[in-house]
Formats: C-alpha cells, sequence, structure tokens
C-alpha cells in the first residue's frame, strides 16, 4: 500500500474535537482522492464493514434512500465501463471495486420499519408529489455517500469518487426496473502507484460561511 504523504490538519480542528489528530488526517486533511489502484481485492468483509460505518448517516425521517450497485466481478464491470465517459473509464478500468451509488424515490415503501411516524410521512410525501419526493431522496442520498466515502478511508481503502455522468445508462444497467437517480460513482481498494494529485487549495472559513 502506498503512503499517503502527512498533510497535518490545521488547528483548532484536533483540539476542538474528540478526533486526535492522526484520526482527522486520516478522514479529513490527509485525505485524498485515488486515482489508481493496486491490484488487490476488495474483500466482502471490507464492504460489510463500510455499510456498517456509513449506515448512520443522517436521512430524512431515517429513510435511508441510498442503493448501491458493488461492481467486483470482471462481467459486471464489462457492463460498467461503457456508461462512463473516457477520463473516468480509465480511473475505473484499474480498481478492484466499484460503486454506483443511486437515490431510490421510492424510498417510502420501506419506511413502516424504519420510522415510528412512518404514516404520518408517507402521506406528507404522497401529497407533495414525485417532485418532493426526488428531493428527499437526493438530499439524503448524497449524504450518505458522503459517509460510505469516509467509511472507506476509516477501514484503511481509498475512495475515487466520480460524477455520474451518464446517470440514464448506469441506472437502466444496474437498477433495472428501480426508480431512482443515479448520483456518483466511487472507486475503492488500495492505493496503486501514483494514486494522488497534488493537493488543491481549498476555500478559505471567509468565503464559504457567512455568520449572521
Amino acid at each position: 500500500m502506498q503512503a499517503v504523504s502527512p498533510v497535518p490538519v490545521p488547528g483548532p480542528v484536533p483540539g476542538e474535537s474528540i478526533l486526535t489528530e492522526s484520526d482527522a488526517s486520516l478522514l479529513f486533511g490527509g485525505a485524498r482522492t485515488a486515482y489508481t489502484f493496486a491490484d488487490e481485492p476488495v474483500t466482502d468483509a471490507q464492504l460489510r464493514a463500510i455499510h456498517e460505518l456509513a449506515k448512520w448517516a443522517p436521512t430524512a425521517v431515517n429513510a435511508q434512500p441510498l442503493r448501491a450497485a458493488a461492481v467486483r466481478s470482471p462481467a459486471a464491470r464489462e457492463r460498467l465501463l461503457p456508461c462512463l465517459p473516457p477520463g473516468n473509464r480509465e480511473q475505473a478500468v484499474g480498481a478492484p471495486l466499484t460503486l454506483v451509488c443511486a437515490a431510490d424515490r421510492s424510498f417510502t415503501e420501506p419506511l413502516p420499519r424504519l420510522h415510528p411516524r412512518a404514516e404520518h410521512y408517507q402521506q406528507l410525501l404522497e401529497e407533495g408529489g414525485p417532485d418532493m419526493r426526488a428531493q428527499w431522496a437526493r438530499t439524503s442520498a448524497l449524504i450518505q455517500a458522503a459517509y460510505i466515502i469516509q467509511a472507506i478511508r476509516a477501514v484503511g481503502l481509498a475512495a475515487g469518487p466520480m460524477n455520474g455522468d451518464n446517470a440514464e445508462a448506469l441506472a437502466a444497467e444496474f437498477f433495472t426496473g428501480q426508480d431512482v437517480e443515479v448520483l456518483l460513482v466511487i472507486n475503492v481498494g488500495h492505493p496503486g502507484p501514483d494514486a494522488y494529485q497534488d493537493r488543491n487549495l481549498r476555500l478559505p472559513f471567509e468565503e464559504v460561511y457567512r455568520v449572521l
């Protein structure tokens, strides 16, 4: 596994959080998008460990609308690659696992198992119509996908998130018959040679936040 050059996490993060500096560096300041991957598989145990961490992401009414296709076999990869633009295709070719992440717009169906006031919210979403359901699904699923990226890092693997540019093709290929919106694709594995690009700048606090 290629070592990641240590990137110090600027204060006051370590001092004002319950994470150690090394924890914060692993998950945030020291983490980077991987573009190449080693020829080492992502195991079932690792994939389940990622889920066990990421499943705690906050979602509207605990609906958990994220659905993921874990593309690992050569046959599944042959179906995946034509759905990706050339640049993303090159990155996915070498990844031992690729997650196709989608928002399930039919997320209200399992709600009775997930929320004590499910009937109320099912009625609210029914009255709100498909646009409301789609918005709720998209927002919550994106939060879940962000948790997946952090969970991948937490179990010692590297993540290479990419836009799901050809969302319709990906949905047709991996979510046949389901009412989903594909949001992004995440390559997963151990980093390969020259996996990381130089660190780019991040916007400072003053350009991001308005304290009112």
